[in-house]
């Protein structure tokens, strides 16, 4: 297929800027999907050197609080992609479908808005137990994947932006 262009999404995360917005609500979980975020981006090249920590860690007080905090990252210019992490256990109201709704839709809305990936790593469990299960150490670290996707999508905005 020689006539034809194919854009990949590259998993080397060298020369690239991430920020990651974590909620500090359901901390022992969302810490994980943060180590396992930063875990990946480093193996995949975004490593501290003399001129910059490629990665800056973001707070905020819950997963509602993430869109509003991924847009303002992303309209620094600083950053090639930003990775969203949380945790939202149901409860017995309808409190865990409007925050996930809410949180899903913002993070959505910031990446269009900005043109800047933004990647979802905000669980949305239906108990402890599960959020524990994707929040541990290993390949199915859902911060992890989330940030394999921010470095792909990354690497495809890039290649996307050159052809302008």
């Amino acid at each position: 297929m020689k006539d034809i262009q194919f854009i990949d999404g590259a998993t080397d995360a060298a020369q690239l800027r991430f920020a990651i917005v974590v909620s500090v609500y359901h901390r022992a979980i969302t810490k994980a999907l943060c180590d396992g975020a930063v875990e990946a981006l480093r193996q995949a090249g975004a490593v501290p050197n003399e001129k910059f920590d490629p990665i800056t860690i973001i707070e905020v007080p819950g997963a509602f609080e993430i869109p509003l905090a991924a847009r303002l990252a992303a309209d620094t210019g600083v950053f090639d992609a930003v990775i969203c992490i949380g945790c939202i256990v149901r409860g017995e109201t309808p409190h865990f479908d409007f925050i996930a709704s809410a949180v899903s839709h913002g993070i959505t809305m910031a990446s269009q808005l900005t043109g800047v990936p933004i990647t979802f790593g905000v669980l949305t469990t239906n108990n402890e137990q599960e959020a524990e299960d994707r929040s541990s150490a290993g390949s199915s670290n859902k911060g992890r994947e989330a940030a394999l996707a921010a470095i792909q999508l990354a690497n495809v905005t890039a290649q996307l932006s050159q052809g302008r």
